[in-house]
């Protein structure tokens, strides 16, 4: 960031089940483990191993809203319709997320498990985590600047490219590209949450996937090795884009809120 520069949030993006579309938002409540309501569910499969759009892009037109207090679950497919009920825990879990972590969690019994076996062609099962935003990969928030998008595009020759496709919570405008790349362990203040900047995201094939439909097409991973090579994160070496916040301070942001730097909170 520069004197001249004041970066601001162009984009926020959620999505209730983790694997089907993402959602673009105006505002959203940030607490210390993530956006209310972001990643509250994923599925697995038959053996309880995690799948998501890396793995199949068969959700990709589905997106989804649940209201905990009412422990209702509502899925938008592509055709129109929507499927809802109530969310019924039943048997408990627990996933590995990338070797990693293990995630606890309850099989939710419902309409949706046949809803995305059909989907995708094989039996999966949606789950709960036991803790709030569960379903994240790493840290409770991804920030991606809008330069960096630019970029990619600029050096993979083509027009433009949806950042959509990289599923982040925050995108802004207003720095060089890749500038967040320098940003570690900095803090900012965006709206009224403050954030720490923590590692790179290690990108995985989803970021292949189009946003829209989960179809293949652009290779946004080897574009993305093509100009910025490899680099090392908390995942492991391959391919980095975007990085890892954490949350100091819960508080709305809003489209339009600056970034700005401050001293970490006591």
């Amino acid at each position: 960031m520069t004197p001249s520069s004041t970066p601001r949030v162009t984009s926020l993006t959620t999505t209730a089940v983790k694997g089907l579309g993402i959602v673009r938002r105006d505002e959203v409540e940030l607490t210390r483990t993530g956006v209310v309501g972001d990643r509250a569910f994923f599925m697995v499969d038959a053996d309880g191993k995690l799948i998501s759009m890396t793995r199949t892009g068969a959700w990709a037109g589905h997106t989804a809203h649940y209201d905990a207090e009412s422990a209702a679950l509502t899925v938008h497919c592509p055709d129109g319709t929507a499927v809802t009920g109530e969310v019924r825990l039943t048997d408990t879990l627990e996933v590995d997320f990338f070797g990693h972590h293990k995630v606890p969690c309850h099989v939710v019994e419902g309409p949706w498990a046949e809803l995305f076996s059909e989907r995708a062609g094989q039996p999966v099962r949606l789950v709960h985590p036991d803790a709030e935003n569960g379903g994240v990969d790493l840290r409770p928030v991804t920030l991606l600047g809008d330069a960096s998008v630019a970029e990619l595009a600029r050096n993979s020759g083509l027009d433009t490219v949806d950042e959509r496709r990289f599923r982040m919570t925050l995108g802004f405008s207003g720095t060089e590209p890749h500038a967040e790349d320098t940003w570690e362990g900095r803090t900012l203040r965006v709206g009224e949450a403050v954030l720490r900047v923590e590692g790179p995201v290690k990108r995985c094939g989803a970021v292949n996937r189009d946003p829209v439909d989960g179809s293949g097409g652009v290779r946004a991973l080897s574009l993305i090795k093509g100009y910025r090579g490899l680099g090392q994160a908390a995942l492991g070496r391959g391919v980095l884009f975007g990085v890892y916040a954490d949350v100091l301070t819960p508080g709305r942001i809003r489209v339009g809120d600056t970034l700005e730097p401050v001293a970490a909170p006591s």
